[in-house]
């Protein structure tokens, strides 16, 4: 049984409907293996959340850094939207502990796995949207995105900052190779490696294959001590 009262004191938001948090909060093992029960999960808000995000985030941005060009305003925002951000903003309220899983998913982890996480918490901003409309999912979303500009003020180009530290020695490659995609088309996951010469230095799995070859080079710049 969901404490609703208990999550909405976390989240600081008060539902007229509950129905929406209730999607936002049934992962589909549940409503799979309870279909008799309940049919419907939080892919469809998730989706539309995804959106509400970006929008949110994108217009934030837009105003705070009135000087910045395009191409580090997606930079910046990347950085805040990706799944390892959104992951550590959903473990920020304990949204794991209300979710509703199928035994599968209860079983092997999913209540602490960080693409389900991500996923249900843009969920849950598309069903604050649903019920209470843009400027309620606005305060909710700059609680936690404002803070996290806060706390990393400026974004770091890892994969400039990478081919910055190759190029001192010109006989060493460095490449981005896509190994794998997975997802609904709405929802797809980008796995790329970055290779220095023939080794794997760093992994990344994003929403974008821009994203996963940021978050690649993220991982092999702390491997390297940057």
């Amino acid at each position: 049984m969901i404490d609703f009262q208990e999550i909405e004191e976390k989240i600081g938001y008060t539902f007229k409907d509950k129905k929406y948090l209730l999607i936002a909060l049934t992962h589909s093992s549940f409503s799979n293996e309870f279909k008799d029960k309940d049919r419907e999960n939080n892919e469809r808000q998730e989706f539309l959340g995804d959106s509400v995000l970006s929008l949110i985030t994108s217009e934030y941005l837009f105003k705070l850094y009135d000087t910045s060009h395009e191409g580090d305003l997606t930079q910046i925002r990347a950085g805040l939207v990706c799944e390892k951000t959104l992951f550590g903003f959903a473990k920020e309220i304990g949204l794991g502990k209300y979710l509703r899983l199928g035994k599968g998913e209860e079983i092997t982890g999913g209540r602490e796995r960080a693409s389900l996480l991500a996923d249900a918490f843009e969920a849950l901003i598309a069903a604050i949207y649903l019920d209470g409309g843009i400027e309620n999912a606005r305060e909710f979303v700059l609680g936690f995105i404002s803070k996290a500009i806060e706390e990393k003020p400026t974004f770091v180009d890892y994969k400039t900052l990478l081919q910055e530290v190759i190029q001192q020695n010109s006989e060493e490659t460095l490449q981005y190779i896509l190994v794998g995609s997975s997802g609904p088309d709405h929802d797809k996951r980008f796995e790329v490696e970055v290779h220095l010469n023939s080794n794997v230095i760093g992994r990344g799995i994003g929403k974008s294959k821009k994203e996963a070859e940021q978050l690649a080079a993220k991982e092999a710049s702390e491997l390297m001590g940057l």
